[in-house]
């Protein structure tokens, strides 16, 4: 099937022996054509709820100077770009300096024959679409690069990165930044106990109900197997251990359902303070802060430098009138 078809394909040209030439071509490949006859019918076009797939655009299109009608097609950065095809008398330097500075994609003399026509529109839409690919494949890159694969937040390397930048805002605006590390209690156990695709899913639902609770400017990633960091700007320790307090309540107080189970996790949380100190220390801090909070027991929350904290009770995680049939460790 020819590349233009089914395609909506703008041809802008006042030129009557033009048009009876290029559009029956065009039709007659599948193409959807559509043709206007001044520059201002062509921009009301491409910014019409359905715009063009292709842009055919004479030189000699009246209503202003083409150079100035492509900075108007290329205006709206945000649109997704439009390959545009001159048509042209001749070959002349300022069309060759348009090509080579991608402002168009092709020059055609108005004098080509239709078949090669088709030929230089099918090479214009095949190196669009390799483009996408490019660009969709450079994008995911980029995120596998950032993101962790499974839980979709931010990766180790990708954390350390943002927290040194978090740190310069907090020097700069002279504010508190906390870290809120916490770990799931006993995870080896469930990872025995129900396998491996069903722990990711857990892990998965722990960042899922962790980001709800959080402000849009928070961070979350996930340094290590079952741990999670939660870097918080602007945030004071007493209103670090209120989200930690939060986050032990909220998001492991409700089973987890997953393989048909209902599933009831704990974690221990770590608070660690920056007052513009470098991101590598205050997380060595939250880690000892963790390492303190698990030895006093599940669901124990610590902040360093602060008195150890007891125990406390385990929170209410199941209703009266819940029917699950909760595993629990």
């Amino acid at each position: 099937m020819p590349a233009l078809a089914q395609l909506a394909v703008l041809l802008a040209s006042s030129d009557t022996d033009l048009l009876a030439a290029v559009e029956p071509a065009l039709l007659a490949v599948g193409a959807h054509v559509r043709v206007v006859l001044s520059a201002e019918a062509a921009l009301a076009s491409i910014s019409s709820p359905r715009p063009p797939d292709l842009i055919l655009l004479d030189v000699e299109l009246p209503g202003m100077p083409t150079g100035q009608l492509l900075a108007a097609l290329r205006a709206d950065s945000e649109s997704p770009r439009l390959p545009i095809v001159l048509i042209a008398g001749t070959v002349t330097q300022e069309w060759v300096d348009r090509l080579a500075e991608a402002a168009v994609d092709d020059l055609i003399l108005r004098s080509a024959e239709p078949v090669y026509w088709q030929l230089r529109l099918d090479l214009v839409l095949r190196n669009q679409r390799m483009a996408h690919e490019l660009e969709s494949l450079r994008d995911a890159a980029l995120r596998h690069s950032q993101f962790d694969r499974l839980t979709g937040v931010y990766n180790r390397e990708t954390l350390l990165s943002v927290l040194f930048r978090e740190t310069d805002r907090a020097q700069r605006c002279q504010t508190c930044m906390c870290l809120v590390l916490f770990d799931i209690d006993d995870f080896g156990h469930w990872n025995s106990r129900l396998g491996a695709d069903a722990c990711d899913d857990l892990l998965c639902q722990v960042a899922t109900r962790t980001a709800a609770l959080l402000r849009s400017y928070d961070v979350l990633g996930r340094p290590g197997m079952d741990a999670f960091l939660v870097a918080l700007p602007s945030c004071s320790p007493t209103n670090a251990m209120t989200l930690a307090e939060r986050l032990r309540m909220e998001v492991f107080s409700t089973p987890f359902h997953v393989s048909g189970e209902a599933v009831r996790l704990s974690a221990c949380f770590g608070i660690g303070v920056s007052h513009g100190r470098s991101p590598v220390v205050v997380l060595r801090e939250a880690e000892k802060a963790l390492e303190f909070a698990k030895a006093a027991g599940p669901e124990s929350i610590q902040c360093f430098g602060s008195q150890p904290q007891t125990t406390p009770s385990p929170v209410t995680f199941l209703s009266a009138s819940s029917g699950d049939e909760l595993l629990a460790w």
